[in-house]
């Protein structure tokens, strides 16, 4: 495809986004109420399929087809861990939180804890989201940056500047009550993409897409080697703590499940979503496999970065005599994309907000710090997308194949949600004592610390399940921080 087409189909794209996000949302004035919660009046279904995009993001759209060359089809073990989080999620912090009528998860930590707990842990998000958005807009802009504005001799920095001030059209007013339209149109768009591309690939090569993904050497589902990196136990445990913490203990996926009527319709909604996840991750594995057989076949040279395998196969070689494979990559990314930074936007706004700068979500005199509050936390996603650039360049020049941007992810959320996770298991599971808060951001520091000086020194690496050793690390800490007390029980219920 040229630079040209994919341009104007990301304009028709964006032009019906822009329209939607008018007519639900930035036509109205929309309350504060609105902008966090859309006024808890949106069907269970329609927030499950919204939350595909979301949670898929342009990490899984491009970073999981390509990491197939290296692991097989082995993070489908990661995607059923991913299960059991959900389920976790929906029978254990969705019913707190519905009962506790929180804006934020994180003000369950003043309830429990302390002030100080509370402003950590809401830190602790806004870092965590903040890195994790930006690399995964990072990932897209560098897709657009090499097959369109690239060769318009356009530098990334603008590229990256031109894609948030879209995302900022629409989000900085509509909030939850737009994203929730926006975000289930961007969904459709990212799983049909993702199905028929599978579905057009496996008939060029002339089997069931599914079989030929499966006998060949990438078809690997399950790794029982217990000293393999993707060890079948440390995948399902690893990604298990990775949901709990990513979607239970993250404002961004959460703030979707509280729009949600009641705590039935919440859990119908996490329950549904977990399935569709499970279901599309395989589908996109599928896809990983079928790219690089077709690229075999052919005798292709693919690029030396696997983040770029599917951006070159559909946008090359394949659009060739596929065209309809490049306008469905270009969809597909395009709504991964806009789908997951304009919701971590929203969350970042709403946490800072209510969390750390303490404004009422009933008091509308705030609504013009609110538009001041997006655009700093657009500004800081935009600084952070430079820093990954950076960084990517200089991993390229020093020999190495730049960065895959689903192991950067997933590893910077194995140290920045490892204290999440120890926080919040103290609030749940010790009902007896107390901490001496001013003790609290130390060990929120030392636990993560403790981990990466592990990984650094030792040959044994930890892999994902760094995620659940940072947390209890962070529990221990907190529990020899801490005194006998009442429990708390009574407190919170009375709440």
């Amino acid at each position: 495809m040229s630079p040209l087409m994919i341009l104007s189909l990301m304009c028709v794209y964006f032009a019906v986004i822009l329209g939607i996000a008018f007519v639900t949302g930035m036509s109205q004035k929309t309350t504060l109420k609105e902008y966090f919660l859309a006024s808890k009046a949106v069907p269970w279904w329609l927030v499950a399929f919204g939350m595909i995009g979301n949670s898929l993001s342009g990490v899984t759209f491009i970073s999981v087809p390509g990491a197939v060359s290296k692991s097989g089809m082995t993070y489908f073990q990661v995607v059923l861990g991913y299960l059991l989080g959900y389920v976790v999620i929906a029978f254990v912090l969705l019913p707190l939180y519905y009962r506790l009528n929180l804006t934020t998860v994180y003000t369950f930590l003043k309830l429990r804890l302390g002030m100080v707990s509370y402003r950590v842990a809401a830190v602790f998000f806004l870092i965590s989201r903040l890195l994790g958005a930006s690399a995964r807009l990072y990932l897209v802009t560098g897709v657009l940056q090499t097959f369109v504005f690239g060769a318009w001799g356009i530098p990334l920095p603008v590229t990256a500047a031109i894609a948030l001030l879209l995302i900022l059209m629409y989000t900085v007013e509509g909030g939850m009550k737009t994203l929730v339209w926006t975000d289930t149109l961007q969904s459709l768009f990212l799983v049909s993409a993702v199905v028929i591309t599978v579905i057009l690939l496996g008939d060029s090569l002339g089997g069931n897409p599914f079989e030929l993904a499966l006998k060949s050497d990438m078809g690997v589902l399950f790794d029982w080697s217990p000293g393999s990196e993707h060890y079948f136990w440390k995948d399902i445990l690893g990604g298990m703590f990775i949901t709990v913490v990513m979607t239970g203990l993250d404002q961004d996926q959460m703030q979707k499940n509280l729009i949600c009527r009641d705590i039935r319709s919440a859990q119908k909604n996490m329950l549904s979503f977990s399935i569709i996840v499970v279901i599309v991750n395989f589908f996109f594995l599928t896809l990983g496999a079928l790219l690089y057989i077709a690229a075999s076949q052919k005798g292709l040279d693919l690029p030396a970065k696997s983040d770029h395998t599917y951006p070159y196969m559909a946008l090359g070689y394949l659009s060739e005599y596929m065209p309809l494979l490049g306008v469905l990559f270009m969809l597909g990314l395009t709504a991964a994309a806009f789908s997951s930074a304009d919701g971590a936007l929203t969350a970042l706004t709403t946490s800072f907000i209510i969390d750390i700068a303490a404004k009422s979500p009933d008091d509308d005199h705030n609504r013009t710090y609110k538009r001041k509050v997006h655009l700093s936390m657009a500004l800081g996603a935009y600084l952070s997308i430079l820093l990954f650039y950076a960084w990517d360049v200089w991993v390229a020049s020093n020999g190495g194949g730049g960065l895959s941007i689903i192991t950067v992810v997933l590893q910077l959320a194995t140290y920045t949600y490892g204290p999440l996770l120890g926080l919040f298991s103290f609030g749940l599971f010790v009902s007896n004592r107390k901490l001496r808060e001013k003790w609290v951001p130390y060990v929120a520091l030392a636990a993560p610390l403790i981990c990466l000086s592990f990984n650094l020194i030792s040959t044994v690496k930890l892999g994902f399940l760094n995620l659940p050793v940072n947390g209890a690390l962070t529990l221990l800490g907190l529990w020899i921080i801490s005194f006998p007390s009442e429990p708390f029980l009574d407190e919170m219920d009375g709440h």
